[in-house]
């Protein structure tokens, strides 16, 4: 009995590379775009190790946990590592990264995070991108929960390694994931004595073997479903159009920010500013005394489908995060979680918590 996700025949080199070269027009480069088999996680460790060592001197811009983890596996190639910390309730600016290239020159390499989906930020990458280019470092983006949701314009931008995701506002799965390299990031990768090579993690593997062949030999055999998926969700995409999709989720965050504020009971945005709120997910305050984790599991426990989560770690008695992206980005859904949001907190609330009231809010906001 034949099966559609089993009996699959095998992807071909040139099904692979025409995969690659929508994702490059979804991201409006002319840069090389290499599509890796794995989650993100992948290619943005792969894209440090490729290009940082010894000799390399990084501004490392923290908004959330996965600049941190970028700090570690800078260090651990033996950069010099300077990190730019801001609180995870704003976003970083273009006058704090020009203030640290002027107390530190030698900066080469920057690395930043566009969207936070975990703390419900996003950072001026535009602004920031002019910075970078007159300090003549090599810009290192994570752009996996922005892509879709926001521009993300890497040749616009003057990003050198741009490494996206399928799995959030693409509406596909985690398992496989691409980076854009510019010619410059290539260079110095090729100068790097420690950049991966022969391994999994290696980009110039795919350089070599892959792209300056014409991209006629595969590596290795291509997870399939992952790759047919991720073809199929740039074809939604271009069938509806990407700003007709970035619009989608951007209606959905001013909503989620609009219902909360209605809804009451001390429940808040985490991130101050609306500019600077991610459309990707919004990230909200618990009331004080309440717990975020505690409450987030009352309203799953009345409606487990909902995109809900507390926060990671140290923020999960505090911060509540609304995952409303790919298809979840609808009214519908942000509906739905001020509902189960609302009822839950009326438990501690009661009489200060206005359900109607936030529907009528996000239904206004959305339009």
């Amino acid at each position: 009995m034949t099966h559609p996700f089993l009996d699959l025949p095998p992807l071909s080199a040139a099904r692979f590379a025409s995969i690659e070269d929508r994702v490059a027009r979804l991201l409006a480069t002319e840069q090389d775009v290499v599509i890796m088999q794995g989650e993100a996680l992948l290619p943005l460790e792969g894209a440090i190790r490729a290009a940082a060592g010894p000799g390399t001197t990084a501004l490392n811009v923290i908004t959330g946990p996965y600049g941190q983890t970028f700090g570690n596996w800078l260090r651990d190639c033996g950069a010099t590592v300077y990190d730019l910390s801001v609180p995870y309730h704003t976003a970083v600016t273009a006058a704090q990264v020009r203030e640290a290239f002027a107390e530190h020159p030698e900066i080469d390499f920057v690395s930043l995070v566009h969207a936070e989906a975990a703390t419900g930020n996003t950072n001026p990458v535009a602004e920031i991108g002019e910075a970078v280019r007159e300090q003549g470092a090599l810009f290192y983006l994570d752009a996996v929960a922005s892509v879709g949701a926001e521009p993300v314009l890497p040749d616009e931008w003057g990003v050198d390694l741009c490494v996206i995701g399928a799995q959030k506002a693409m509406g596909g799965p985690a398992g496989v994931s691409a980076v854009s390299v510019s010619e410059r990031a290539w260079t110095r990768m090729a100068a790097n004595p420690r950049a991966p090579r022969r391994s999994y993690l290696s980009l110039l593997d795919w350089k070599e073997r892959w792209i300056d062949g014409g991209r006629k030999a595969l590596l290795h055999a291509p997870a399939q479903l992952e790759m047919l998926a991720l073809e199929a969700c740039v074809e939604r995409i271009e069938a509806a159009g990407l700003d007709a999709v970035m619009a989608r989720h951007r209606a959905a965050a001013a909503a989620t920010r609009a219902g909360a504020r209605a809804l009451g009971g001390g429940l808040e945005p985490y991130v101050h500013q609306a500019a600077e709120a991610a459309p990707v997910a919004t990230t909200l305050r618990a009331p004080s005394g309440v717990s975020a984790s505690g409450l987030v599991a009352r309203a799953l426990a009345a409606n487990p489908a909902l995109p809900l989560a507390a926060g990671g770690g140290p923020l999960a008695e505090e911060m509540i995060r609304v995952n409303h992206y790919g298809p979840d980005a609808t009214r519908e859904v942000v509906e739905a979680t001020m509902a189960a949001l609302g009822t839950a907190l009326a438990a501690d609330r009661g009489s200060e918590v206005d359900v109607t009231g936030a529907q009528s809010a996000v239904a206004a906001a959305w339009q």
